[in-house]
């Protein structure tokens, strides 16, 4: 066998033998932000998209009370403002702390029966501008190169800044719907974190579901019909976190 021959059968072996270990280079992407589960504590702000409503609850006598034919209960949208702080407890679970300013809007539509003409229509806007106080606890799995889910469950405290208790409701068209000044709910949800160069940015949807009743019964025909209204919210939020 000739010389060159021989040293090319050596050389092709360990040619093939670095085929598998180069695929495997070109598969690993870089991580970014490799340290950041290091740290304890992380900060940023949060930005969300909001629609709010009310479970809604009517008094068996409501069909008779005031001549009302039907309320309607209609979502609408609004948005969150927050500040990010995040305790992490281990590498796949955290506290996370979350106040923001949430406004808020929901409508109830009314419709009163006439005994001349057409039925009488009403919409009636509860607004309410919150000051919130999220405490929740992050899931999270461990990191697939740049990304990881995680669920969040825990509670929520809020007051309520444009409450209206107070409000003359002397003027039939200018009566509103009265709510509490506070309310709590709980919360869950879930998400994806992803890890960017400079930061991470998180995507994540979470519902609450308020827990006491937050109606003002102040015997006007808007509420005395009403047994009660919980509210009810779904957030998209997109996190930014250093």
């Amino acid at each position: 066998m000739r010389p060159h021959r021989i040293l090319v059968i050596p050389a092709l072996a360990l040619l093939f033998a670095a085929l598998p270990h180069a695929a495997r280079a070109q598969k690993i992407k870089t991580e970014n932000l490799p340290n950041f589960d290091l740290r304890p504590f992380h900060f940023g702000f949060a930005l969300s998209y909001n629609t709010s409503d009310f479970f809604m609850t009517l008094k068996p006598t409501a069909p008779f009370t005031d001549s009302v034919l039907v309320i309607d209960h209609v979502k609408q949208p609004g948005f969150n403002l927050g500040i990010v702080s995040s305790f992490n407890m281990t590498p796949n679970l955290s506290l996370r702390f979350l106040p923001s300013l949430s406004f808020q809007e929901r409508q109830l539509q009314y419709r009163f029966n006439r005994s001349v003409g057409k039925d009488a229509l009403y919409t009636k806007p509860v607004e309410s501008t919150y000051l919130e106080f999220p405490l929740l606890l992050k899931l999270r799995s461990d990191r697939i190169n740049n990304f990881a889910v995680y669920l969040l469950a825990g509670g929520k405290y809020s007051i309520d800044m444009a409450s209206k208790k107070d409000v003359n409701q002397a003027i039939d068209d200018e009566i509103v719907i009265k709510l509490t000044k506070t309310d709590y709910s709980v919360e869950v949800g879930g998400g994806v974190d992803m890890f960017l160069p400079y930061f991470k940015f998180g995507l994540e949807l979470k519902m609450g579901i308020g827990l006491p009743n937050v109606l003002i019964d102040d015997n006007t025909r808007f509420s005395a019909p009403l047994e009660s209204l919980r509210t009810k919210t779904y957030m998209l939020s997109f996190t930014f976190e250093g």
